[in-house]
C-alpha cells in the first residue's frame, strides 16, 4: 500500500524530507498504556497513540510541504514551498533532550499551521529551507 505522499506528488516533484512523529512525543500515552493494559484501560491510550504513530506522514518536496493527519477521517495540509513565508519550531525542555517537537507553517494569506510532535523538527525546517531555496533558483 502507498502511502498518502506518494499519492499527492504530482508528475515530476521529488520528495525531499520524510518526517515522522517522534515516539518520545507519545511516551505519556505509551508508558500509562502500558502500565494500564492489565486492566484494559491501557489499550484506551496505547490505540490512539499507535493510531497517531502510523497515521501521521509529514514531507518536504520539491515543491510543498505536505502533512496528512488520520486513518479513517482525514485532515491533510498541503502549502506551496514558494508561498511559506516562515517555519518556525517550538521545543520544550524534554522536546529538546529527546528531539522532538512542534513546527509552525505560516504565509501566503494561509492560516498558522501546527504539526506537533515531530522528530528532528530541525531537520525538517532544513529540508524545507532547501527546498524553498530550489524553488527561487528554479524560478531565476
Amino acid at each position: 500500500m502507498s502511502s498518502y505522499v506518494e499519492k499527492a506528488l504530482v508528475e515530476g516533484e521529488k520528495i525531499l524530507y520524510i518526517g515522522r512523529i517522534s515516539l518520545w512525543s507519545l511516551f505519556p500515552r505509551i508508558f500509562f498504556g502500558v502500565l494500564l493494559t492489565p486492566i484494559v484501560i491501557g489499550l484506551f491510550l496505547l490505540v490512539p497513540a499507535w493510531v497517531k504513530y502510523r497515521a501521521t506522514e509529514l514531507a518536504v518536496t520539491d515543491k510543498r510541504v505536505i502533512a496528512k493527519f488520520g486513518f479513517v477521517s482525514r485532515h491533510t495540509i498541503e502549502l506551496n514551498v514558494a508561498k511559506i513565508e516562515s517555519v518556525q519550531v517550538e521545543q520544550s525542555v524534554l522536546g529538546r533532550v529527546f528531539d522532538f517537537g512542534t513546527i509552525i507553517v505560516a504565509g501566503g494569506g494561509n492560516p498558522f499551521e501546527a504539526v506537533p510532535g515531530i522528530a528532528d523538527p530541525l531537520a525538517f525546517r532544513r529540508a524545507f529551507l532547501e527546498a524553498q531555496e530550489q524553488s527561487l533558483v528554479r524560478r531565476s
